[in-house]
């Protein structure tokens, strides 16, 4: 059977404008262009809204895998991240400003805790 349609992992969105988190805000109104997948030091594709890759630590876990390999920028897409569906972040985009500063990490709370 042959892959009509479907998008293979690494293939960027017909439409850069267009969002590929539900509910997310379309991208045209803030000038921030769509940044392509991108394959991290472990082999494992980032920012393609798979959320699935065959070398991902989650898919090989054991007692030995150690979480803190999943802790980094080598983890986060810079336009295509589930922190973007956040209430703030939305108004934030739709008003057409996107962050300079830093990546945020709350030392506590996952704040993205069943928001996708």
């Amino acid at each position: 059977m042959e892959n009509q349609g479907k998008k293979r992992i690494g293939e960027e969105p017909a439409d850069t404008a267009m969002p590929h988190q539900i509910d997310a805000p379309e991208r045209a109104e803030a000038n921030n262009e769509l940044k392509k997948p991108f394959t991290n030091q472990y082999g494992v594709v980032i920012g393609d809204s798979f959320y699935d890759s065959a070398n991902s630590p989650l898919n090989n876990w054991s007692k030995d895998v150690d979480p803190v390999i999943m802790a980094g920028d080598q983890w986060v897409h810079p336009t295509n991240d589930i922190g973007w569906n956040t209430p703030e972040n939305q108004a934030l985009l739709e008003e057409g400003y996107i962050p300079q500063s830093g990546q945020f990490m709350h030392p506590t709370k996952d704040v993205s805790y069943r928001n996708d």
